[in-house]
């Protein structure tokens, strides 16, 4: 016999209803409450702020290798200097996806 209580059912109705109010999903096509501070994350990342970024991590990974006599912080440092490159891109991608 399956047992629901009474919380675990609340839930599942509201869970039920909610789907009645679902509208168009437009996650970044619209509004600019927040276009002036997207712009200027996305240029301090892409800009000379994040490859100065970039290569401080790279840097830092490097000497802690040295210190630690271990390769993984550099490889750590060359990854976010990766993620940091690729990353924007990706997240505009999926920001201005539609439906």
């Amino acid at each position: 016999m399956l047992l629901i209580n009474k919380n675990s059912l609340i839930f599942l109705v509201l869970a039920v209803l909610s789907l009645f109010f679902v509208g168009d999903a437009m996650s970044g096509t619209t509004g600019a409450s927040f276009t002036a501070l997207y712009t200027f994350f996305k240029e301090l990342v892409l800009g000379f702020g994040g490859k100065a970024i970039a290569i401080a991590a790279v840097a830092l990974g490097g000497i802690i290798s040295i210190a630690r006599v271990n390769p993984i912080p550099a490889l750590a440092g060359v990854g976010f200097a990766i993620f940091m490159q690729f990353t924007p891109g990706i997240i505009e991608v999926i920001m201005t996806a539609t439906i």
